[in-house]
C-alpha cells in the first residue's frame, strides 16, 4: 500500500544575477538580471508504508529540495503531493502530527537546557499522555544508551550525542512518517552504528523512512528502496539490489603481483586502477567471461602472489549512473 505518492512534481524560483564590485553594486539597484532555476522537474514516485526510501543525487541534484516539498516546508510550483491523505503544504497544521523530521544541520533542540526539557516540550505540543511519553522516552534513551547525555545542556554535547538526542526528539510522537536528511553527517563510526540500529528498530516497529545522504553505507545498511535526482529530474527508482545489477552482472577484482606491473592487459581485462607497481584492480563482467576462464587467462599472463573478488563498489555505481544522466 502507497503511503506517500507524487505526481509530476515542479519546483521553480526565480533568482538574480549580479556582478561583482561596486559598480555593479550600484547597477543591481536599478536593473537586475533573472535567472530562473528549475530545482525540481516532472518527477513521480509513490513509496511504500513501512518502507526505508534512500533519496540520492549529487549536490544541487533537488533532493534536499524535493524533501522539503514532502515535509510542506516548500509548496510545489506545479504537480501533486499525497501523504496518507494529505497534502502537506495546505494541510500542514494536520500533517505534521504525524510525520517527524532529522535534519542532520538543523537542530530541533533548544541550545541552552537540556535535551530532557525540550522533550517534554515536545510532549505538551503533541498532547502526549503521560503514561506513553514516559514509556517510549524510555524505550529509546535505552537503545541509544543515552541518560545521562539528556540530563545535561544540549550546547555541552558532542556533534554524536545531540543527533542521538533529535532522534528522539522527532520520535517521541510516534510518528508515521520520518524525513531524513543527512542524518549520519559528521558522525564517527560508532554514532553511525548506533543510529543505523535505532532506525532499523524503528522501521520494524512500522515507521517509514525517507532518507537523504552522501554517505553510501547508509544506503547500503538501510534502504529498501532508491530513488536517484539528477539536475532536478528522476534517473532511477527501483530496489537496492535492483540498483546494484545496473551495471550488469561485474565484479572487482584485486591482484597482488609477483612482478612490478608494466601496463599490459591481464586475464583479457583491462586494468582500472594502479594502487602501487605490484597491486592493480580489474573489473570483469562474468557475463562476457566467466570467472574460471578469467582465472586460466590471467595465470597464463602474469604471475600473482594474492587475489579478492568483490561487487562493484556503490559509489562507483551510482557515480556512472550521474555521469550517464
Amino acid at each position: 500500500m502507497s503511503i506517500i505518492q507524487v505526481e509530476n512534481l515542479v519546483k521553480s524560483y526565480t533568482t538574480y544575477k549580479r556582478g561583482s564590485g561596486f559598480g555593479d553594486s550600484v547597477k543591481s539597484f536599478f536593473k537586475r538580471e533573472k535567472v530562473d532555476v528549475h530545482a525540481v522537474k516532472d518527477i513521480s514516485f509513490e513509496i511504500e508504508e513501512g518502507c526505508i526510501c534512500g533519496i540520492l543525487g549529487p549536490n544541487g541534484a533537488g533532493k534536499s529540495t524535493t524533501i522539503k516539498m514532502l515535509c510542506g516546508a516548500l509548496y510545489p510550483t506545479a504537480g501533486k503531493i499525497d501523504v496518507m491523505g494529505y497534502s502537506p503544504a495546505k494541510d500542514r497544521v494536520k500533517y505534521v502530527k504525524r510525520i517527524g523530521a532529522v535534519f542532520g544541520q538543523k537542530s530541533q533542540l533548544i541550545w541552552d537546557i537540556p535535551p530532557i526539557d525540550s522533550f517534554a516540550m515536545n510532549q505538551a505540543i503533541y498532547d502526549i499522555p503521560d503514561d506513553i511519553y514516559e514509556k517510549r522516552l524510555k524505550e529509546m534513551v535505552e537503545l541509544f544508551d543515552i541518560e545521562e547525555v539528556i540530563h545535561k545542556p544540549t550546547r555541552v554535547l558532542s556533534l554524536g550525542e545531540r543527533m542521538k538526542c533529535e532522534f528522539v526528539m522527532a520520535m517521541l510522537h510516534k510518528p508515521e512518517i520520518v524525513f531524513l536528511d543527512e542524518p549520519t553527517i559528521g558522525l564517527d563510526v560508532i554514532a553511525k552504528t548506533k543510529i543505523r540500529e535505532f532506525i532499523s528498530e524503528m522501521n520494524r516497529q512500522g515507521t517509514t523512512f525517507i532518507l537523504t545522504t552522501h554517505d553510501l553505507e547508509d544506503v547500503e545498511q538501510l534502504a529498501h528502496r532508491v530513488i536517484i535526482i539528477n539536475h532536478g529530474e528522476k534517473v532511477f527508482d527501483n530496489t537496492l539490489e535492483s540498483l546494484k545489477s545496473t551495471l550488469g552482472n561485474k565484479k572487482i577484482i584485486t591482484l597482488t603481483l609477483a612482478e612490478p606491473y608494466k601496463g599490459e592487459t591481464l586475464g583479457g581485462v583491462e586494468v582500472i586502477r594502479g594502487d602501487n607497481a605490484h597491486k592493480v584492480s580489474l573489473e570483469i563482467d562474468l557475463d562476457k567471461q566467466g570467472i574460471k576462464e578469467f582465472l586460466d587467462n590471467l595465470s597464463e599472463t602474469v604471475s600473482f602472489l594474492d587475489i579478492s573478488i568483490k561487487e562493484l563498489p556503490m559509489d562507483m555505481i551510482i557515480t556512472r549512473i550521474y555521469n550517464e544522466a
